[in-house]
């Protein structure tokens, strides 16, 4: 099968297409034929070392596709079902094997591009907004990146629960496109920008909670923005790390809470990654939930999608063609 494969840590350059065997499935595992793949930033973590892995690795840790042989003792999904998954290696190639338990049915009606496109920027958003800080209605709250992956889905999602989103973004097509998917004000990087946008629609209170992916260019300007008690959810770093800071700036900007969460620990057993996985893949056949695929690149242009990503030149979601 090919494959792309990472054996130095590195640049883009370091995505290389490769011949591998085909798995064979063993007990509880399964081995799907990849319709697509989803790229996401975490892939740079891994590729780039600041994730250390295991050498040499396949990356990609979204897809979806067609279940063409189980191990002994998989009853979850059967030859012939249509599935996809998160949190687990291995996507960036034509087959993948994986453990039955961890896959997630993709509902009829959804194709496996866009459940590959959906599952883990959807269930981070669906953490985010359920559970690191439950949105309620009439709350306002800050998306940084509002045009990116998550960004784009976490936008909506706040709105079904009432919420109002104000964004950052730093294009004027990027702004465009969070603005479409919900976000009552979007704003760039002009410093001050954010705090006049927050304490516009807030009444001068401050903004409920900020959700950033973003880290060290956006940490200062995200506590800045909070009501008191409010909730700091920083949730990647694609910007940089957050250098350590004194815990007491928290309690003068106002009893704030800062949490640093990860999609692995919000879907711990099957029955949690069952619950919101399919909640998402749900909202998305139904339309409820709009994915947007703003890129697509075949899997021997693997390096080239990791180009477009870091260099901020996505909108919305980046997938890898695979068959």
């Amino acid at each position: 099968m090919k494959a792309i494969q990472v054996s130095r840590a590195g640049g883009p350059e370091v995505l290389e297409l490769v011949d591998l065997p085909r798995p064979v499935p063993g007990p509880g595992e399964a081995l799907v034929r990849l319709a697509a793949a989803g790229v996401n930033y975490v892939d740079v973590y891994f590729r780039s070392g600041l994730y250390p892995q295991d050498l040499p690795y396949v990356p990609g840790q979204e897809g979806a596709g067609t279940v063409v042989q189980v191990g002994p003792g998989v009853r979850e999904v059967a030859v012939g079902s249509v599935v996809a998954w998160a949190n687990l290696p291995g996507a960036y190639a034509e087959y993948a094997l994986l453990s039955a338990d961890r896959l997630v049915p993709v509902p009829d009606g959804l194709s496996a591009e866009l459940a590959a496109a959906t599952l883990l920027q959807g269930m981070t958003a669906h953490y985010l907004c359920h559970d690191t800080y439950p949105v309620r209605a009439g709350d306002t709250v800050v998306v940084h990146a509002a045009a990116g992956g998550v960004g784009m889905l976490l936008t909506q999602l706040v709105r079904l629960r009432g919420g109002t989103v104000i964004g950052t973004a730093s294009t004027g097509a990027k702004a465009e496109a969070a603005r479409a998917a919900g976000a009552v004000e979007v704003v760039g990087h002009r410093p001050g920008a954010l705090s006049e946008a927050v304490r516009r629609h807030t009444g001068g209170r401050g903004a409920a909670a900020v959700y950033d992916g973003i880290g060290g260019p956006t940490f200062d300007e995200s506590l800045a923005v909070l009501r008191p008690r409010g909730v700091l959810a920083l949730y990647g770093q694609a910007g940089g790390a957050v250098p350590p800071f004194d815990l007491q700036r928290l309690n003068a900007a106002g009893s704030l809470y800062v949490t640093r969460p990860n999609l692995t620990h919000h879907i711990q057993d099957r029955a949690e990654l069952l619950r919101r996985g399919g909640a998402v893949l749900d909202m998305v056949r139904d339309g409820r939930l709009r994915v947007r695929v703003g890129q697509r690149f075949a899997l021997p242009d693997a390096a080239d999608a990791h180009t477009a990503l870091e260099a901020r030149g996505t909108i919305a979601k980046t997938v890898l063609t695979c068959s």
